[in-house]
């Protein structure tokens, strides 16, 4: 029963989409869901209360320092997948969920600023594998890109990730407006009209590729790289 954690202290950098686009891909091929929102916005709470939620995805509000290990560990038992949008802050409910997660998502949008918020969940992690004396996958997750562009500062980050041996996701998630519509419409990317939004299609494929590359992320024997560098602040700046 993998727990998936998508971790940030940056806010904004598209999360807690990744975190909804993750879970309702992986309900809409019939696999049991747990959401537990653990971001103050509760926007995946609020979400879970428009129409057309799939019916293998359950999704728990806000779960509190003093519960959030109970919490996790009764999602296992319920389902299999767990899935934690954490809080875009570096506290002790951050650190315990990080500490039980098979998969911590760092969704990192190129830029400065959005770099130095990857470092501390980079950071953060290697505080927890010293702690807890277990290694804990994890992966950089790029977000809000735009496919005819990359930036000097994009491929700047892309390279100090690369030479520090820190796994990147091969998908990245898109600047794309269906995926705000998700929080406006409720449901699942395939529930929405063509005729509402823009380039339907190709936010679905999107949101499948980033899906099945987790899945076979938590099933490989190989995992992400477990290993951040000692100097994690440099490294993305």
């Amino acid at each position: 029963m993998p727990v998936i954690a998508l971790a940030s202290p940056k806010g904004g950098c598209g999360k807690t989409t990744a975190a909804l686009l993750l879970a309702t891909e992986l309900a809409q091929k019939g696999i049991g869901v747990t959401v537990l929102d653990a971001d103050p916005e509760t926007y995946i709470d609020t979400w879970a209360k428009l129409p057309d939620k799939p019916p293998s995805l359950t999704v728990k509000k806000s779960p509190t320092e003093q519960t959030i290990l109970d919490d996790i560990d009764k999602a296992k038992q319920e389902s299999p997948f767990v899935i934690i949008d954490l809080e875009g802050t570096a506290n002790m409910l951050v650190a315990y969920a990080i500490s039980r997660a098979d998969l911590v998502i760092i969704p990192l949008q190129p830029s400065d600023l959005d770099a130095r918020g990857a470092a501390k969940a980079l950071q953060l992690v290697r505080q927890q594998q010293k702690a807890f004396n277990r290694t804990i996958p994890h992966a950089i997750l790029f977000t809000r890109t735009k496919a005819a562009i990359r930036t000097k500062t994009f491929t700047h980050i892309s390279q100090q990730l690369t030479q520090n041996k820190i796994t990147i996701f091969k998908t990245h998630l898109m600047e794309r407006e269906v995926y705000r519509a998700l929080f406006s419409y409720g449901g699942c990317l395939e529930n929405l009209d063509p005729k509402d939004v823009y380039h339907l299609q190709d936010a679905i494929n999107n949101a499948r590729a980033f899906a099945g590359e987790v899945i076979s992320m938590v099933n490989s024997p190989h995992t992400p790289s477990t290993r951040p560098t000692q100097e994690l602040e440099g490294v993305l700046t």
